[in-house]
């Protein structure tokens, strides 16, 4: 899939993220901290690229948190949110932003993302948050909804 990135080289997974944003500059460095944690990591540019990621194949793919960002072209995070939780309500969703706004931040955590993060964002803070979300995320029977 062009311009999407999946790590699954990691034995032993802890889990899987899928980050989304559009700035490569900011998908690099946090794929590389979690692949030195032990996490596969699958990469999207924009929620688009992320909606189709998920959706790929027979079968979704199963990401245990869901990293977005909000301001993205074509399909922008909050759309991409909107989907995420109409057709996986299960998964964890945690929101990385430059753009501070408490009303959209209290919009989204009523539509159950687990945290809402500030660019820039300490790496301890950032895989504090992701660690406890992926530890949060539990598999079930019906966490795909047709």
């Amino acid at each position: 899939m062009e311009g999407l990135i999946f790590d699954g080289s990691v034995v032993g997974r802890m889990g899987r993220v899928l980050v989304v944003d559009d700035e490569a500059a900011v998908r690099k460095p946090i794929r590389l901290c979690l692949i030195r944690e032990g996490y596969e990591v699958v990469e999207a540019e924009d929620g688009e690229q992320a909606i189709r990621a998920i959706r790929e194949g027979d079968n979704a793919l199963v990401v245990d948190t869901i990293l977005c960002d909000l301001r993205m072209p074509k399909i922008d995070g909050v759309d991409a949110i909107h989907y995420f939780r109409q057709h996986y309500p299960c998964v964890p969703i945690v929101v990385l932003t430059g753009y501070p706004d408490v009303q959209l931040a209290t919009s989204l955590f009523e539509l159950g993302i687990k945290d809402y993060l500030l660019k820039p964002v300490t790496r301890e803070n950032l895989m504090q948050v992701l660690r406890r979300s992926v530890e949060q995320h539990v598999i079930l029977d019906n966490q795909f909804v047709a």
